[in-house]
């Protein structure tokens, strides 16, 4: 047998291997569990649980799943510290993030809505309780809103900051 035919009918056949997700320990992993938290671990942004729910049906190879399975899914994430959920102000939509061990600030575009996440912080390098002795800080949260590069509206009748 020539090179060439071997190639051919074993190219068509390779499948790359899947990586390895190392999922966090305290739930029952399911099917479905796997599904949702496989969406959120390649979002590059905050999901709405409608995003979620169609990224895994667009992924689920024929099989049906139920939006209140999706959300109950999400409640659940969020209830073991797994899932971050958010009010977009905006929109008046609810977002979902994985926790990925630190938090991320965004840059949020009001024409499309991109959220663009800042490369740190701003918060790091003050020391609110130190300087005030009157407040413990728990939390933060920071969003800046604007325009993205693609829909940025021009100069005219836009005021910077």
């Amino acid at each position: 047998m020539k090179l060439k035919e071997i190639n051919k009918r074993t190219i068509g056949k390779y499948k790359a291997p899947k990586e390895e997700i190392s999922y966090p320990q305290g739930l029952k992993w399911t099917k479905q569990r796997k599904a949702v938290y496989g969406v959120l671990l390649e979002a590059k942004e905050p999901l709405t649980a409608n995003r979620i729910f169609h990224k895994v049906e667009a992924r689920a190879a024929g099989e049906e799943y139920a939006f209140s399975t999706i959300y109950r899914i999400l409640s659940s994430f969020v209830e073991k510290g797994l899932v971050e959920k958010e009010k977009n102000v905006e929109e008046g939509s609810t977002l979902f993030s994985l926790c990925r061990g630190e938090h991320t600030h965004y840059a949020i575009c009001l024409s499309c809505h991109k959220h663009i996440p800042l490369p740190s912080c701003p918060f790091a390098q003050m020391h609110v309780e130190q300087e005030t002795g009157d407040f413990t800080i728990t939390g933060h949260k920071l969003e800046l809103y604007g325009y993205c590069k693609n829909c940025h509206p021009g100069e005219k009748g836009l005021e910077k900051i």
